[in-house]
């Protein structure tokens, strides 16, 4: 990977990480208690194709029961910490604290979101990103809980189909990843697709995300939770991806 020059916390402005989204660029620390940031450009970018999602059968059966809860922007904050804890499969975190709070203020403007899976009050797992244009980012996802952040995938990628999204970057593979279809793709495919999402919004990252890729588009009108765990929208989900799987 390629990576850029260091920046102080204090430059990591919601602005400039947008921007630097735009560009194909993203940032990372050494460590949670790390003093600055690095900006990183993958030679070989992880993406999910929408189309490619695999639904195996044992997780449209997990997916289809009501072993989670699955909500939407319930509680960012609790998600990027969870994201950021230390856990004995990953003792070291890339989520800093200028991190935190950059996508912290992204998700109070709009940008930035999260999808969670409760088992009863604890939160079990989920993902956080970026939604710009009609491409998501997806930043990083947890899992305390077994399948976890498997069903809160499975779910993202329903209503970014849903919400007419072209773009579901992973940053890079995992085996994980590549078990539920993601691929890695040259820079300059990447760059094309993420042009191709973007549209106008490359250099207006003011535009209200309404103006782009609707994540809530799977949403009952004036459900502000965003909560997806009822058995219509269980089985709405999966016959979404029904035809991937």
């Amino acid at each position: 990977m390629v990576s850029h020059r260091r920046t102080p916390p204090k430059d990591l402005d919601p602005t400039l990480v947008l921007r630097a989204y735009a560009m194909g660029v993203f940032p990372m620390a050494d460590a949670r208690d790390a003093g600055s940031v690095y900006w990183v450009e993958p030679k070989l970018r992880g993406v999910l194709p929408l189309d490619g999602f695999h639904l195996s059968r044992s997780l449209r059966k997990v997916v289809l029961s009501d072993r989670f809860t699955v909500t939407v922007d319930r509680d960012f904050a609790g998600m990027i910490r969870l994201c950021a804890e230390s856990a004995q499969d990953r003792p070291e975190t890339w989520i800093n604290g200028a991190i935190e709070r950059a996508f912290i203020e992204l998700h109070r403007l709009g940008y930035a979101h999260s999808i969670e899976c409760w088992e009863g009050d604890r939160l079990a797992g989920g993902l956080y990103g970026l939604a710009l244009g009609r491409a998501f980012f997806g930043e990083s996802m947890v899992t305390r809980v077994r399948d976890a952040s498997k069903v809160a995938l499975t779910h993202l990628v329903a209503r970014l189909q849903a919400g007419g999204f072209r773009l579901l970057d992973c940053q890079f593979i995992t085996d994980h990843l590549a078990s539920l279809g993601a691929i890695e793709i040259p820079r300059d495919d990447y760059v094309a697709l993420l042009g191709a999402a973007l549209g106008d919004s490359t250099g207006a990252v003011s535009l209200p995300p309404s103006a782009a890729g609707d994540l809530f588009a799977l949403d009952a009108p004036g459900d502000e939770a965003g909560t997806v765990s009822g058995p219509l929208s269980r089985k709405v989900i999966a016959q979404l991806l029904g035809q991937t799987s």
